[in-house]
């Protein structure tokens, strides 16, 4: 059990920039190289091991479409990069400190935007089912993992990053800007089932509440909240113990909901709506680093005003994304 212990790979995708368009969310998790597989977005259930830290890596590039051929104001890509630090301080509790990155570019390059975003602060608490619920124990065996596992998680961003950065004529685009001036709040829940040695099915719902602030320009803007259900598909495709190497395909369906935004107290046109992602990906495993890739596409929408929301989740090209962690 203590090399099973030791093989143990965490990641966590957090973000607050995870990159839907002008804001995103955590997603949390861990994976070996033996147990349940870990996908790239919905959030597993396993926790990071007692007194083990995690560094934590993401990359996620959206490239927009557009409306018109001539090069104007819209929007062309949001590029999205995630730090992170890991720790575990109990075998089921795991603490986590996000700082991101975000590069935002408007087509005629009238706004573009790159800085440091808010800080995020989570925690992880796991339990598992096994003849009733209990906390997640220190050891686990291989038929252990088998068991249903669950984690609540819940955290809040501080408004380090810049809300009020202004475009070459000095007006203020809340979209475009780094930090959202007030804190943010999120809390999930997630479950984890590995049904056989390779096939594991993950299930994750949250949610993400802004609240109203008021800029420079005298104006009061509050982003709609967001709410997300996630279901991720792993299939362990190689693992080898002896080379301290796991190779997992990953497919996800997330679920996005996103309220109107709201200036003033009134709702605006062209915000909010429903999306369906889906995400074809891999994960792999060498000794104690994790890596991962996908590509992420909007397969359905029904947004607000649809026609006039360039720019907004749901309108995406594609998006890539790409992970990197390690345990120490």
């Amino acid at each position: 059990m203590k090399k099973l212990n030791e093989l143990i790979l965490a990641f966590s995708l957090a973000s607050y920039g995870v990159v839907y368009a002008h804001h995103g969310v955590a997603s949390l998790g861990t994976a070996g190289l033996e147990g349940p597989g870990s996908p790239l977005e919905t959030s597993s259930s396993l926790t990071l091991p007692e007194g083990k830290f995690l560094g934590y890596l993401k990359l996620d590039y959206a490239k927009f479409k557009k409306y018109t051929p001539q090069r104007d104001n819209e929007t062309d890509s949001y590029t999205f990069w995630m730090y992170g630090l890991g720790y575990g301080l109990k075998s089921y509790l795991s603490l986590y400190l996000f700082l991101p990155y975000d590069v935002k570019k408007l087509e005629d390059n009238s706004y573009n935007t790159a800085n440091f975003g808010d800080v995020s602060l989570m925690a992880v608490l796991g339990f598992k089912y096994d003849d009733g619920f209990q906390l997640i124990p220190e050891m686990e065996s291989l038929d252990d993992l088998m068991d249903w596992h669950f984690t609540i998680y819940g955290g809040f961003t501080l408004p380090t990053g810049n809300p009020n950065m202004k475009d070459k004529d000095g007006n203020i685009d809340p979209g475009m800007s780094i930090g959202f001036g007030k804190p943010t709040t999120l809390l999930g829940f997630s479950a984890t089932k590995q049904f056989t040695e390779n096939f594991t099915l993950i299930f994750d719902i949250n949610y993400l509440k802004f609240f109203e602030y008021e800029y420079e320009n005298k104006v009061k803007y509050k982003f709609g909240d967001e709410f997300r259900i996630n279901t991720a598909f792993t299939y362990k495709i190689y693992s080898s113990v002896k080379n301290k190497f796991r190779l997992d395909l990953d497919f996800e369906i997330n679920y996005l909901n996103l309220g109107r935004d709201k200036e003033n107290g009134i709702g605006l046109q062209a915000t909010g709506g429903d999306i369906i992602y889906t995400l074809y990906g891999f994960r792999a495993y060498y000794n104690t680093i994790s890596f991962g890739a996908g590509v992420k596409i909007p397969t359905w929408t029904n947004l607000n005003e649809e026609s006039l929301q360039q720019g907004a989740e749901g309108k995406e090209k594609y998006r890539i994304i790409f992970t990197f962690s390690t345990l120490f």
